[in-house]
């Protein structure tokens, strides 16, 4: 039932790095859109970036403007996600989506495939 796995969460402190990655189980999803989204504690779930099929579009939250960076394989078929700069605010459970759309999608409920999702904890 699960058809993306999330891998590359940890725990980082204030500054530092980490590279997340999403790949598919079971189908591909090379014509999807994809997106990260991330729900931290007691908080809802809030998009973070988002790319396009081919990764020539990509739109991102304003929160993680200029930190991180969405990126997709050379197939097309895996997708990540650089942070960089990590901020104690940026603690939450991370989680991948796919979507048949062809336009690129920044709403949750737009998306119809998820991950289970990869914890991501920063520490001040």
């Amino acid at each position: 039932q699960v058809q993306l796995v999330e891998s590359g969460g940890g725990l980082v402190q204030a500054g530092g790095s980490l590279r997340l990655s999403c790949a598919p189980s079971g189908r591909t999803f090379r014509s999807y859109t994809m997106g990260w989204f991330r729900q931290g504690p007691g908080k809802e779930r809030e998009f973070v970036a988002t790319i396009n099929w081919s990764g020539s579009s990509t739109s991102y939250a304003d929160s993680v403007k200029g930190r991180f960076t969405i990126s997709r394989g050379n197939a097309r078929n895996t997708m990540y996600l650089q942070m960089n700069n990590l901020k104690p605010e940026d603690t939450a459970v991370y989680h991948c989506a796919a979507d048949s759309a062809a336009v690129i999608l920044t709403t949750a409920r737009d998306y119809d495939y998820w991950g289970q999702g990869t914890q991501v904890t920063v520490s001040s």
